[in-house]
């Protein structure tokens, strides 16, 4: 067990504690919970490239953690209405069928690598990003761009999780080793 997998489950372990933050309508305290996990997610990647402590296991359960915070984030936000239930929905589609893609490709006994592209890691900054804002509001007015942050990220989403429909299409149909996360 690495460092950075241990960060990496510490950031699961964050999840639950959120939620019981922002149900309780305590903001301040959701939104510190994110930012210390959403800064796990960055130390966790950095200590493993730098110190040389990457490992298979991490390579798996990095993007699974992620999506563990991000969907249960933008389902609670969603349910309590502070964020477009239609985004939560577009959000963890593109998750479900990234999964789906992956459990498909191993039952084809297609090698899988996790690799995640520039668009998926810009997806995903954009969907913290927006988690930011929506817990800041609070405290910042942010009112007046919510819309677009909402937008921007559905239109990042939708290309991430078509990108990866064509990735995980052309190794089933033509059985090529190439990243997919």
């Amino acid at each position: 067990m690495t460092i950075p997998n241990l960060i990496t489950i510490l950031r699961v372990l964050l999840v639950p504690i959120f939620v019981i933050y922002i149900i309780n309508d305590r903001t301040l305290g959701s939104l510190i919970i994110f930012v210390i996990a959403s800064i796990s997610d960055a130390l966790d990647g950095f200590i493993a490239r730098v110190f040389h402590r990457k490992s298979d296991l991490g390579a798996y359960l990095d993007p699974l953690a992620d999506k563990i915070l991000l969907v249960t984030v933008y389902t609670t936000l969603a349910i309590l209405k502070m964020t477009p239930p239609w985004l939560a929905v577009l959000i963890i589609s593109r998750d479900v069928i990234i999964l789906l893609g992956v459990l498909v490709l191993y039952l084809n006994r297609h090698p899988v690598k996790v690799h995640p592209s520039l668009l998926s890691k810009s997806t995903t900054c954009l969907q913290v990003a927006t988690i930011l804002m929506i817990l800041s509001n609070s405290y910042l007015n942010l009112e007046p761009i919510k819309i677009y942050t909402f937008w921007l990220t559905a239109g990042f989403t939708i290309a991430s999780g078509l990108q990866y429909i064509r990735i995980g299409l052309v190794i089933l149909t033509q059985g090529e080793k190439t990243n997919f996360a």
